[in-house]
């Protein structure tokens, strides 16, 4: 008889298959099940020594050790349910689910709270990283069920990708939804660098710049504060030609899709309170690219393009891109630090920080200056108040503000970069414009309004039309 596996693995998708030879690569004998058995037979017949084929379900849970570690890799929403009713009644007290996929974060707090009333243990766990991070080691972002770390935390820091200071990009994040909320920042987050990098290549456009050119300028930006892997790709991306010779990136249809995950950050900030405006910028960005026809017909009517050439330098460029990106990331940690205390998780910022060093999408040198910041202060409010960024943001500024300015007067649209340097003027504001909306608030709906000479916390009412009288909308509150 075989020995037993350490893990199994259900789904077996590009992903699945790359994290099971990632596996196998770092000694872990792996059992294998895809509900496609011809996946399975095709898969096994090239994958190394120690991967085990599995025609069942019941015949994968047999073939592991106990305590039992099943690794989901099926697309999130209802194919998970699906899994998870076949499989855990298969199960016993101890063992461990992991899903490894792109699943909402409040899906993993019920899936945690319904296995462990059967005494298994639920994991939701982030994986980022593509294809080739899963094969030679991704960011892993593991939260659910505390006890299961002992199990699992071995195999997945074994598979992880592997920091400069030597620390693997994979830690326990928290309990619940925690792990695949941090994924899900993770993932706002990328949304927003691609905008900001897109933005960049718009207005090179406009300016006249060739591919070559703006390749060329990528490349120097990857060797200084914005040394990152999409920033690398851009360069690739930029120098690209069709069979024809032409630049292939002006061949692909300018209609960018999404799959719902930075959609999501923009929602929950929104629910928590939390203005992640780039990355809300980001999602609407790619819901007008995708609205081609409508853009085309409005384009007949209103002209298109630029009206004007930009007048910015390539450095000018560059520092709006830097402060937007500290501007998203500074955003996307304020809404990680307020789920965390909206649902207790106790998230160690920097940790999570230090996990997307490597391996992941959003990998970048950027992510070492993050992590030494709530190294420097775990308890910080935001990376803006950051001597480092905020000195960095001082730096860029005027650059950044003639970006946005030329952006607008030349018809070139940069809504992150404009909608970053919005954010960061109102959010150093002492005072805002907001009284007068209290005021218009009050004035129609008898809302109330808190005064500055009073303490926070007392509210007031003023009858504006002398008609009104003393009754307010929290009197009807029960």
């Amino acid at each position: 008889m075989p020995p037993p596996a350490a893990i199994g693995v259900i789904g077996l998708a590009v992903m699945g298959q790359n994290l099971v030879l990632n596996l196998a690569d770092h000694g872990h004998r792996v059992a294998v099940y895809n509900r496609t058995t011809a996946v399975t037979d095709d898969f096994i017949a090239r994958a190394p020594d120690g991967v085990v084929g599995t025609e069942t379900v019941e015949e994968l849970v047999s073939a592991l050790s106990s305590p039992r570690v099943v690794l989901l890799m099926v697309r999130a929403g209802g194919a998970v349910d699906a899994v998870l009713d076949q499989l855990v009644p298969l199960l016993d007290e101890g063992d461990v689910v992991i899903d490894g996929g792109n699943s909402h974060f409040s899906d993993s707090e019920r899936r945690r709270d319904a296995l462990a009333e059967v005494g298994i243990r639920f994991v939701g766990a982030g994986i980022s990283g593509g294809e080739e991070g899963a094969r030679h080691g991704p960011s892993i972002m593991p939260g659910g069920d505390p006890t299961a770390w002992e199990v699992v935390g071995p195999i997945l820091q074994s598979i992880a990708a592997v920091a400069d200071d030597g620390r693997p990009c994979c830690d326990w994040v928290g309990p619940g939804g925690s792990g695949h909320y941090v994924k899900m920042v993770h993932n706002g987050i990328e949304y927003g660098d691609m905008q900001v990098i897109a933005e960049a290549y718009g207005l090179m456009a406009a300016m006249g710049m060739g591919h070559d050119e703006m390749a060329d300028v990528f490349e120097a930006w990857n060797d200084g504060v914005l040394e990152s892997f999409l920033v690398e790709i851009t360069a690739d991306i930029l120098r690209t030609r069709d069979e024809d010779g032409s630049p292939l990136v002006e061949k692909i249809l300018d209609a960018a899709g999404q799959k719902g995950t930075g959609k999501w950050t923009a929602i929950s900030s929104l629910d928590l309170g939390m203005p992640v405006t780039l990355v809300a910028e980001a999602v609407y960005a790619r819901v007008v690219s995708a609205l081609v026809d409508a853009r085309r017909a409005t384009a007949d009517v209103l002209g298109s393009g630029p009206v004007g050439e930009p007048s910015v330098s390539v450095d000018d460029l560059h520092d709006a891109l830097y402060a937007s990106k500290i501007v998203s990331y500074a955003q996307g940690f304020l809404l990680l630090a307020e789920a965390s205390s909206e649902f207790g998780w106790d998230l160690d910022l920097g940790r999570i920080a230090s996990l997307w060093r490597e391996g992941c999408i959003i990998r970048a040198a950027f992510l070492d200056d993050i992590t030494a910041a709530y190294e420097r202060d775990r308890d910080l409010g935001s990376l803006l108040v950051d001597d480092f960024f905020a000195s960095a943001l001082g730096e860029a500024a005027d650059g950044w503000r003639r970006v946005v300015s030329e952006a607008a007067l030349s018809g070139v649209p940069a809504p992150a970069y404009a909608s970053a340097l919005s954010f960061l003027d109102g959010f150093r504001s002492r005072r805002t414009t907001a009284n007068l909306i209290q005021a218009q608030r009050d004035y129609f709906g008898a809302h109330t309004y808190e005064r500055v000479d009073r303490p926070r916390g007392e509210f007031f009412h003023t009858d504006w039309t002398g008609s009104g009288g003393p009754t307010t909308s929290t009197s009807y509150s029960t």
